[in-house]
């Protein structure tokens, strides 16, 4: 069954999680019990699983995340890959600073072990640009991703990724909400012991030597690495409360800037997000606390990264002294520009932007001889477009970007 559910469905569907949660999820069921509203609202329906996987309010509901429609998700995922074949690849997991992320995280991994399928998961939380890359790098079936992303505090979410790194296609997430629809979360879900998965070798866990290889595999896309080393430009840096904090400061410094600097407030997790409103670096308010840093240190760059880490946002010191917050758009034409520049063009070489993406990179790579290809809003169509490239031979990938950071 899809869709919205009957008030009869839902109060049966109620009475199934008090008999069958843990202590937890009874007592949480048990305070609404006369508050029909919101009962509707945590039963109504299952969280749909789309190319983002699943987001929703932290709670015990079938509407909810909790451990069940995680472990759900998951046992979905775990079907899906076992009908096409592709279980012994095995998946990978990480997690960003949230609520019960790291819970999610190892509960993702108990009901893939228990499946048959090796669960390669981050011995600490880790961004998503990591998760990708640990998803190439162990030549995985999938990936997925613990995280709201900049969503407010309240709110968590299970993103799934396919073999190449990047967000499932339509179709993936169609057959996974299928599979969903199917499965009792009490009943229909395997899992297992995490200390047990872990002797047995179905969950491994990812540790910084996995880390150090991606970080030498970021600072292989420099163009002018002399530039930066023993660069003393004064950079202040904030990871939101977020898990970008340890990667991107050691990006940064093995690059060779010495001399940055991260906002204290929100240097260490807060799944609350106490200093900000909500931590998104599209937003300036978040970036109350870095920009009065900057001043007081005479930095002229300020960078800002969400709680998963895949989202960034530039602040850039103006000559009257103050900051000017670059937008998606900007930062994009900007890095389009220098990766041409300093780039020796192939002949065949593209540049993917999606259809709400400025015009202005049309010009750049007009300027510079470059093709210039649209796709639809998001990064994985843009991830589509690339393994066409690399299929195809027709093209060489220069770069890519949207209007969102």
């Amino acid at each position: 069954m899809r869709g919205v559910f009957t008030m009869i469905e839902i109060n049966k569907t109620y009475q199934h999680w008090l008999s069958n949660g843990n202590e937890e999820t009874v007592f949480e069921l048990k305070s609404i019990a006369n508050d029909e509203n919101e009962m509707k609202e945590r039963f109504y329906r299952n969280l749909e699983f789309g190319t983002g996987g699943l987001r929703g309010v932290i709670g015990a509901g079938t509407n909810r995340i909790n451990i069940y429609t995680v472990r759900q998700a998951t046992q979905a995922l775990a079907n899906y890959l076992i009908y096409q074949g592709e279980e012994k690849k095995g998946v990978c997991i990480s997690y960003d600073s949230r609520k019960y992320s790291d819970v999610f995280a190892a509960e993702t991994a108990c009901v893939l072990a228990a499946n048959g399928i090796k669960a390669y998961l981050s011995d600490t939380l880790r961004p998503v640009p990591f998760l990708s890359y640990s998803v190439l790098h162990f030549k995985a079936a999938a990936g997925v991703m613990i995280t709201a992303s900049h969503n407010p505090p309240k709110y968590n979410g299970y993103k799934a990724y396919c073999s190449t790194g990047e967000q499932i296609a339509p179709e993936m997430a169609n057959e996974i909400m299928k599979y969903i629809m199917e499965i009792d979360v009490f009943s229909d879900v395997k899992t297992m012991n995490l200390k047990q998965a872990i002797s047995e070798g179905m969950v491994v866990m990812v540790g910084k030597e996995v880390e150090d290889a991606y970080l030498t595999c970021v600072l292989q896309q420099q163009r002018n690495p002399e530039i930066t080393k023993n660069n003393d430009l004064k950079i202040v840096y904030t990871p939101l409360h977020g898990s970008g904090n340890i990667p991107v400061r050691r990006a940064l410094e093995m690059a060779g800037f010495s001399n940055v600097l991260v906002v204290p407030e929100q240097e260490l997790p807060d799944p609350a997000f106490s200093t900000v409103k909500s931590p998104n670096p599209e937003e300036k308010e978040g970036f109350k606390l870095a920009m009065e840093l900057a001043d007081k240190e005479g930095a002229d760059l300020i960078i800002g990264t969400d709680p998963d880490c895949d989202r960034v946002g530039a602040l850039v010191r103006e000559t009257d002294g103050g900051f000017r917050v670059l937008n998606g758009n900007q930062t994009g034409v900007i890095l389009l520009d220098y990766i041409l520049s300093n780039t020796k063009l192939p002949k065949n070489g593209a540049v993917i932007k999606t259809i709400v993406t400025t015009y202005m990179a049309n010009a750049i790579c007009k300027a510079y001889g470059v093709t210039v290809m649209d796709v639809l809003t998001g990064f994985k169509f843009i991830g589509e477009k690339i393994k066409e490239f690399e299929a195809s031979k027709e093209y060489t990938y220069l770069f890519g970007f949207e209007e969102s950071y």
